[in-house]
């Protein structure tokens, strides 16, 4: 039984790394790849608009979640739960018709804004896709703080604003960074409405398919590489932090 359990197990670790095999397969076009035009360009793209991204999301989702998770009634709840589920379901070549629709010409706003093939269009694009993801995280992690926490400092005097700063903040900021590293993931990743929003200045998932449409799989599979150096160091390293404070717990 453990021997088959073990196999089993195996084979499931196999079967997840092996996108990451492959990849390392076609390393040899790591470097090469730099040379096609816009690649370079795509990568700096990249990381500007996933930091002005993330920023966003943190600013919006950590005072969102603790809203919902300490504040809001049971059917606003509901109501935002609803909200944020929408665009976390929806398929992402949706939301990026629906954002082209709103930010673009043919809509009253996009005539006063016309974001579509824009900075601001790809990193709206890319907040759409992950906010959801984060405030989702923060929200389940700040529930789990028992309320008698904030009761305790209350009885002391304190503000609603000194209590998440000096009781909440402390204790959920493990959870926020765990939200972080999946919606950094999921920025650095987005593809479906960053392609219709804004096909240039391109981020690294277009690009990647552009150049797969231009030099082949080989190619696309060497820039691909690039996005995972890219997307992972920074969940990585955020969910080692969080794992260490809680061992130091």
């Amino acid at each position: 039984m453990n021997r088959a359990l073990g196999g089993a197990a195996a084979l499931v670790l196999l079967f997840l790394f092996l996108p990451v095999g492959i990849l390392l397969m076609h390393a040899g076009q790591f470097f090469a790849v730099l040379r096609y035009p816009g690649n370079v360009s795509a990568m700096f793209v990249t990381l500007a608009s996933g930091l002005v991204a993330l920023a966003i999301d943190v600013a919006l989702g950590v005072p969102l979640a603790w809203v919902l998770a300490r504040r809001a009634k049971p059917l606003w709840q509901r109501i935002w739960g609803t909200a944020l589920i929408v665009p976390l379901l929806m398929p992402p070549l949706v939301i990026g018709l629906v954002l082209a629709y709103i930010v673009g010409p043919a809509s009253p706003i996009g005539n006063l804004l016309d974001l579509t093939n824009t900075f601001a269009g790809l990193v709206l694009a890319e907040v759409y896709e992950s906010l959801p993801f984060f405030v989702f995280t923060s929200w389940g992690y700040v529930r789990t703080i028992p309320r008698s926490l904030e009761e305790d400092v209350w009885v002391l005097g304190k503000s609603p604003a000194d209590t998440f700063r000096f009781v909440l903040w402390p204790i959920a900021r493990t959870g926020f960074a765990v939200a972080a590293a999946m919606a950094w993931a999921r920025i650095v990743g987005a593809f479906g409405a960053p392609i219709v929003v804004a096909y240039h200045p391109s981020a690294l998932p277009v690009a990647i398919w552009i150049q797969l449409e231009e030099t082949g799989l080989p190619a696309a599979l060497g820039l691909a590489l690039w996005l995972v150096v890219i997307s992972l160091p920074l969940p990585v390293w955020l969910n080692w932090r969080a794992s260490r404070v809680e061992r130091l717990r």
